[in-house]
């Protein structure tokens, strides 16, 4: 199994064997690596890097890292502008996807590129450009603009696809993005002048169950949601005793739709483990009851928050990564943890692939 980090300062990657986890390799020493993404359809692997000089830039390898090469980022058209006055410029490419014969990027300020020739070109989705919403209603959070942080496709129809929109919520197309419905039913937002506006919302990730698409899930500012209805409506699932409620990752069992692993933090203003003590919650239930999950990490003095893309699961194995560059692992589900290391820069992606 090999494991994937985007860093503050660069792609490293570790590979399992029977000595357990060793870093093998680091690409981009110094640059931050906001993207990773693994594409299953052809191997190639796609690196999104954010210089602070040069800006946003593209890049991929065909031989699992041994080599990488330059890209073409996507370019907002020109005129192009986010509210008035404000031009739209790559500010950050934060997630890509597979969807059929295309390749999508969301980035911020909350545009979506699509790509029909493997990368070698983007195109920004003008449909969901020139929403009507996006201008009124969509605004920033953590960063300036609005920002496209989660892109999920259906696998039974690849046309039909949901994004998660920090801050806007769930939209969802069933027609390769030409049209696109707001999916925030049932979703309450106490930062909002009206907490059940349509839309605002602030999911923080949004995963789809692959065994069971119809439901989804999602790690939001003001807890963890539930939808079984393909994102008609959310159910509020968070924990009173808060080990489920704010947070930015969220992993689930794609064959059981009953079961997702977060990790807590205290709040927006104060974005540090919950208690000084850092856990991650699971459900076995659709969020009916939380366990923490506790063994073999720190449970003192623990300043760690978990950003939205640090946490992964494969088969049975869980790695999240910290903004304070320690990374830990688990090959039991969680109930019993491990350190890979305690000195690596902060981490912005966890990925975890077979050899």
């Amino acid at each position: 199994m090999k494991l994937v980090l985007g860093t503050r300062k660069g792609l490293i990657i570790y590979d399992r064997n029977e000595s357990g986890w060793q870093l093998v390799s680091d690409h981009f020493r110094a640059i931050p690596v906001t993207m990773f993404f693994s594409d299953e359809l052809t191997g190639r692997w796609w690196a999104g890097l954010s210089h602070g000089h040069w800006g946003e830039k593209l890049h991929y390898s065909d031989d699992r890292g041994k080599t990488w090469m330059d890209g073409t980022a996507p370019v907002y058209p020109e005129g192009y502008e986010i509210k008035e006055a404000v031009p739209a410029k790559l500010n950050l490419m934060w997630c890509m996807q597979r969807a059929g014969n295309k390749l999508l990027i969301g980035t911020e300020p909350g545009g979506l590129f699509e790509s029909t020739d493997n990368g070698q070109s983007w195109q920004l989705c003008e449909h969901l450009w020139q929403n009507p919403d996006r201008p009124k209603h969509w605004f920033g959070g953590g960063f300036d603009n609005p920002a496209i942080h989660s892109i999920e496709v259906d696998p039974r129809n690849a046309d039909h696809l949901y994004i998660g929109i920090s801050c806007a919520g769930v939209y969802e197309s069933h027609d390769a993005g030409v049209t696109w419905t707001v999916r925030n039913e049932g979703m309450k937002s106490d930062f909002l002048p009206n907490p059940t506006a349509e839309v605002g919302h602030d999911p923080h990730l949004l995963k789809l169950v692959q065994g069971h698409p119809d439901t989804l899930w999602q790690q939001n500012h003001g807890g963890v949601w539930l939808s079984r209805d393909a994102s008609a409506h959310w159910q509020d699932v968070r924990s009173s005793d808060r080990i489920a409620d704010f947070g930015f990752a969220i992993a689930v069992d794609h064959e059981n739709a009953d079961r997702a692993w977060v990790v807590p933090g205290v709040s927006d203003e104060k974005r540090i483990a919950l208690d000084l003590a850092l856990c991650v919650a699971r459900t076995e239930d659709g969020g009916k009851s939380w366990t923490a999950l506790r063994k073999g990490l720190p449970q003192q003095d623990c300043y760690d928050i978990v950003y939205r893309h640090a946490l992964d699961r494969l088969d049975s194995t869980l790695v999240f990564g910290t903004t304070t560059g320690n990374v830990f692992a688990s090959a039991d589900d969680g109930d019993n943890w491990e350190t890979i290391s305690n000195v690596l820069p902060m981490i912005h992606v966890v990925k975890l692939l077979r050899d």
